[in-house]
């Protein structure tokens, strides 16, 4: 069965909704909290997080897949749900569906993180695994779908997707009146599109801006040419807003009520990940924390504003944190690869340990690389994986390493420092 897809969405079809998300232990008002920490690093006045990744399946996705569902029952009669998904929307279906009584099946990427593949599962869903990204996995989705008892449920092409995430923005309109600024990370568009159409009517005056991951960004190009385009392939660490297009729905949502959308890096979007660890203490995934990459950013000025940054999933693969962490704190300086010139004698590995043993360094690895042809015959180099509190420690080792006489490199960068 296809139900009805056409047309807008209104305050009307929010409020509707809100009705129908009556059962807290399926979708649940989440907290705000204010960081002082980010009122320091961006200028504004006020910083409040919208702590949605505290829902019970870690994401909002519940809200409009729970909205869409019980509207189709109370529409006709559906046996079972047929989804396309990286993972939030998996689990928002697969909870939804269960709830309701309804069979579910949730088609996913291949690569799709465990935990989302787990959780999916967990909630009740039968989990298929096609296709190398969302695209795929969404074309095979929709063949899945048959009979009229069968529903496909897309994750933001659909006036009730949208309506049910609205649900969020009247939350986030009443838990902070008055906001200057609230920043939305955009996947397919339907959460933005719902929290744009609840502050049209609630908080008409505040900006609602956008942030896509840059290697999965359509939002710009569309609005430009005012068709949806879509991506043959994305590269980002958010997969939560992976979704490599738009809709023509979503699309005019965007055009009517969103102000400014911006896009931000793989490394913004990492940092944004060990920020809010280490002083929100909030464990975000990457499209979660897009929206705090996109305040830190150059790219959007929020300075003496009151703004609420929406983190919007929390479901975070294990070894795409440690990715993260290591990528940010690579970054930082905290982890220094160094690569040291030596004579390959005894003694060599010894004396420039002793050297960043001095700064308080810890060392984490050391390896020796001989089998180079830029060395000559007796030479190696030692390669140190070497703990520091930041970049200007780690430039104190390099230069404390060098003043004893070895040619001493950052490893990437071009630059080596001699004596």
């Amino acid at each position: 069965m296809s139900q009805d897809v056409s047309g807008s969405v209104g305050f009307a079809d929010i409020e509707a909704a809100m009705g129908r998300l009556d059962d807290s232990t399926v979708v649940k008002h989440t907290p705000v909290e204010r960081s002082t920490s980010l009122e320091s690093m961006t200028g504004a006045e006020e910083v409040h997080l919208k702590l949605e990744q505290l829902q019970w399946t870690g994401s909002f996705k519940t809200r409009g897949a729970y909205n869409r569902i019980r509207t189709s029952i109370e529409e006709g009669t559906v046996d079972r749900v047929v989804a396309a998904s990286a993972g939030n929307h998996a689990q928002g279906v697969a909870l939804a569906a269960t709830r309701l009584g309804v069979d579910s099946t949730i088609v996913m990427p291949r690569n799709a993180p465990q935990t989302k593949v787990d959780a999916t599962r967990g909630y009740g869903a039968t989990v298929e695994l096609v296709g190398k990204d969302f695209q795929e996995a969404m074309r095979y989705a929709k063949e899945e779908v048959s009979g009229p008892e069968t529903e496909f449920v897309h994750a933001y092409d659909d006036p009730a997707i949208v309506a049910g995430q609205g649900t969020l923005g009247v939350e986030m309109a009443e838990d902070v009146p008055d906001l200057d600024t609230v920043v939305v990370p955009i996947g397919g568009g339907g959460l933005i599109g719902g929290i744009a159409t609840a502050f049209a009517e609630l908080s008409p005056e505040t900006r609602i801006v956008g942030v896509q991951a840059d290697g999965a960004a359509t939002v710009p190009e569309s609005l430009d040419k005012g068709v949806p385009v879509t991506l043959e392939d994305v590269d980002t660490i958010a997969d939560g807003i992976a979704t490599g297009g738009i809709s023509e729905l979503t699309l005019s949502i965007i055009e009517e009520h969103v102000d400014e959308v911006v896009t931000v890096t793989n490394s913004e979007i990492a940092d944004a990940v060990l920020v809010l660890m280490e002083r929100a203490k909030q464990v975000v995934e990457g499209a979660g924390a897009a929206s705090v990459a996109a305040i830190r950013s150059d790219g959007l000025d929020v300075g003496g504003e009151r703004v609420m940054p929406l983190l919007c999933g929390g479901n975070l693969d294990m070894t795409m944190l440690r990715a993260v962490l290591i990528h940010a704190l690579t970054r930082r300086r905290q982890l220094l690869r160094l690569r040291v010139r030596i004579d390959d004698r005894p003694g060599k590995m010894a004396e420039i340990s002793g050297v960043i043993a001095d700064h308080g360094a810890n060392i984490q690895t050391v390896r020796h690389d001989r089998a180079l042809e830029d060395l000559d015959v007796g030479e190696a180099y030692l390669v140190f994986q070497v703990e520091t509190t930041g970049a200007g420690h780690a430039a104190n080792i390099v230069d404390s390493i060098a003043d004893h006489g070895y040619e001493v490199e950052v490893v990437n960068r071009a630059a080596a420092r001699t004596a």
